[in-house]
């Protein structure tokens, strides 16, 4: 067999960019440049030109389908009609669009991967969202993105399969990423208070659901500037508690690679060990402190150290509980709770 023949046999073959490409950008764009360089029209000639050609198509839209995920247009599932968009936001692993639905047309969220091997991180954030309306308390709702609909999409060009999930759009907010990117000094420990406050009232929300975020890091938790509110997104690697009997081993099933420096995740996450209540509790106060000018105090400091043990059996584990501490502590340091307005600079 030839290399033009290899070549064509695993363009026609794969399902989708990911068996073609992979998932590391610099091996999937070595792998497009030689297949492209095999069957390229100018190249491919003799008796399987055609084939060739044919084969170089589709390369092409894999290819483009792997770079920018879905493209705008519209996706009909057996509940609704989506008008895709334009590119809301680029995740770790998949591609976020404003959609529209309904009359009088309603803005959402779709969320697709761009490797369908990622298809059942897709699954994973459904279950967990849809089990925290189902056992968590209806009051913090709010906390977490809303569910609209879960569907599979097949990709006309490429038949390649997705799994995709719709949500509520949260207009208005910003990523943590974004304050810190905003206050690069650091924020006033009594602005970044609300922030923590309402982090760990969604953290108890979803353990009290029986449910484990598995990667509270800044881009996954939105706050909304004027109002003071939170959302903590992206549950694709959540450890839900309704999956107990397929997957008993409790894990988180993927990192974020450039987190993996052992500061923003707890030791048992890299160790590939249980997650638990104080695996999102580490990371939360992790990063809620780094937001925080460098003179923060040090009951604040000592406060955090003891959420950010290295051993998840000696860090608190009750985020209700431990919003209560931090209630007591940040009494004792400004005083009663005051409203304090927060901007984010244009």
């Amino acid at each position: 067999m030839t290399e033009l023949d290899e070549a064509i046999r695993l363009i026609e073959r794969a399902r989708g960019p990911g068996e073609l490409f992979g998932s590391a950008n610099g091996d999937a764009a070595r792998r497009y440049r030689r297949l492209a360089r095999l069957t390229h029209p100018d190249v491919a000639r003799g008796a399987r030109a055609g084939e060739a050609a044919r084969a170089f198509t589709r390369l092409t839209a894999l290819w483009s389908e792997h770079r920018r995920g879905p493209t705008p247009g519209t996706i009909v599932t057996r509940r609704r009609t989506y008008a895709v968009g334009r590119r809301f936001a680029t995740g770790d692993i998949a591609t976020l669009h404003e959609v529209r639905h309904g009359d009088p047309a309603t803005v959402a969220l779709l969320k697709l991967p761009r490797d369908p091997s990622c298809n059942d991180l897709m699954q994973r954030e459904a279950t967990a969202l849809a089990q925290l309306v189902k056992d968590g308390n209806r009051r913090f709702q709010p906390y977490a993105p809303r569910l609209i609909e879960t569907f599979r999409h097949r990709d006309h060009a490429t038949g390649t399969v997705r799994c995709g999930n719709v949500t509520e759009l949260a207009a208005g907010f910003h990523s943590l990423a974004e304050v810190r990117a905003a206050y690069p000094d650091g924020l006033d420990p009594r602005d970044g208070a609300w922030m923590w406050r309402r982090l760990l009232v969604a953290l108890g929300y979803a353990h009290r659901a029986g449910v484990i975020h598995g990667a509270v890091l800044p881009e996954h938790v939105l706050i909304h500037p004027r109002d003071h509110g939170l959302v903590l997104v992206d549950w694709c690697v959540s450890v839900p508690g309704c999956y107990a009997s397929t997957d008993p081993s409790g894990l988180v099933p993927a990192v974020v690679r450039r987190y993996r420096d052992g500061v923003h995740y707890p030791p048992e996450v890299l160790a590939r060990e249980r997650a638990r209540p104080a695996t999102d509790i580490f990371m939360a106060t992790r990063y809620m402190t780094s937001l925080l000018a460098a003179d923060h105090p040090r009951p604040l400091r000592m406060f955090a150290r003891g959420c950010t043990l290295p051993a998840a059996r000696r860090r608190p584990s009750d985020a209700w509980r431990l919003l209560g501490e931090l209630d007591e502590l940040l009494g004792r340091l400004y005083g009663p709770r005051r409203f304090r307005p927060f901007g984010m600079p244009a």
